[in-house]
């Protein structure tokens, strides 16, 4: 059964900040908690619930969203999977290992054991579920030991995996409208180049530690001319993975990142997305917006708003070509893969224009 929020400590009875200029950086944990206060969507679609935002995505919305295809121009949004990845071994996470099984060479010699000539290839691989591109499962991250929905985390993830809201609940509903915010080619060439160092307005590429307040997302979408609302499934680009793809992975995996800022907790909420995806490595800005804190908008979004997160997607070819078409929205299937039980899954998203 859904339990409600854990009582908020006094110091977080004033609304969540707005902007970053507002957030008292040296508490993260009462901005946690005005935030959950705010924005918690625990027993809204039920206590037994195991789809958060996604039950945004009607059937209606992805007719709709079916009917955004003009060209059938398709793109695939999926990193490479291999041992050239980006990972580095933080927490067990490394690079996925391909091993074949059977190969031409066996079969040219004739030790696979078939009858008539015939002869074939088979391999392996073994990876961390989210070394690549993916999205965060329900069961991913807890606030206080509760998981989405409120439920005990001990009792909701074992060693066994996610008892309650494994990945494989999401194996159907994921695809309808997609939305691009292309945040780095709107918002990069305003910046002050000289002052935050790393930054590229002319390849649109944002610089490490640049929070992305909720007034860069609605900028963008304007200067775009889409909406970003219910069960949308909103794609942001920073450049990030652009950067990566030129200067090589560096510490792209973990390391300092544009992102999301921390306040913008109350948009994904008020717009009702069913899904949010970057080109970066953790969604939020890193380092993240507090003195001594790890990921804080995580602790919100997933078990408290029940938000499907996606980190590192490959959006510069669609980007590219929403640049040259003036179209920023699309149809977007993004299943992840129905592992029983798994709290992430590798994803290969594909949006068709």
């Amino acid at each position: 059964m859904a339990m409600s929020p854990s009582p908020v400590p006094p110091q977080a009875e004033r609304p969540p900040a707005a902007s970053p200029v507002f957030l008292d950086r040296a508490n993260p944990e009462a901005e946690i908690a005005r935030a959950v206060r705010a924005y918690s969507n625990w027993g809204r679609w039920g206590a037994d619930d195991v789809l958060g935002t996604v039950n945004f995505i009607t059937d209606d919305l992805r007719r709709a969203a079916a009917g955004l295809v003009r060209r059938g121009a398709s793109f695939s949004l999926s990193q490479r999977f291999d041992s050239g990845g980006p990972q580095k071994g933080w927490r067990r996470r490394t690079n996925p290992v391909h091993t074949m099984l059977d190969t031409g060479t066996d079969a040219a010699l004739g030790i696979q054991g078939f009858p008539h000539g015939i002869g074939g290839a088979d391999d392996v691989i073994a990876m961390p579920l989210q070394c690549s591109t993916q999205w965060d499962g329900l069961g991913h991250i807890f606030d206080h030991g509760r998981a989405w929905n409120g439920r005990d985390a001990a009792r909701t993830v074992t060693s066994s995996g996610d008892q309650v809201t494994g990945i494989e609940h999401l194996a159907r509903p994921v695809c309808g409208r997609g939305v691009l915010l292309d945040v780095g080619r709107v918002i990069g060439p305003s910046l002050d180049c000289s002052s935050l160092g790393t930054a590229d307005a002319a390849r649109g590429e944002l610089p490490d530690g640049f929070a992305i307040t909720q007034e860069h997302l609605t900028a963008t979408a304007a200067a775009h001319g889409v909406t970003v609302g219910r069960g949308d499934l909103l794609l942001v680009r920073t450049g990030r993975y652009a950067r990566a793809l030129r200067e090589g992975w560096g510490d792209y995996a973990g390391g300092g990142s544009p992102g999301l800022s921390f306040t913008t907790a109350g948009w994904l909420h008020r717009t009702e997305i069913a899904a949010v995806a970057t080109d970066t490595w953790g969604f939020e800005v890193r380092p993240n917006e507090f003195d001594d804190a790890f990921q804080p908008l995580h602790q919100v979004a997933i078990p408290h708003l029940g938000l499907l997160i996606g980190e590192m997607w490959a959006l510069e070819e669609l980007a590219a070509d929403c640049v040259a078409d003036g179209v920023y929205e699309f149809f977007l299937t993004a299943a992840p893969l129905a592992i029983t039980g798994a709290v992430g899954s590798p994803v290969n998203p594909i949006a068709v224009k």
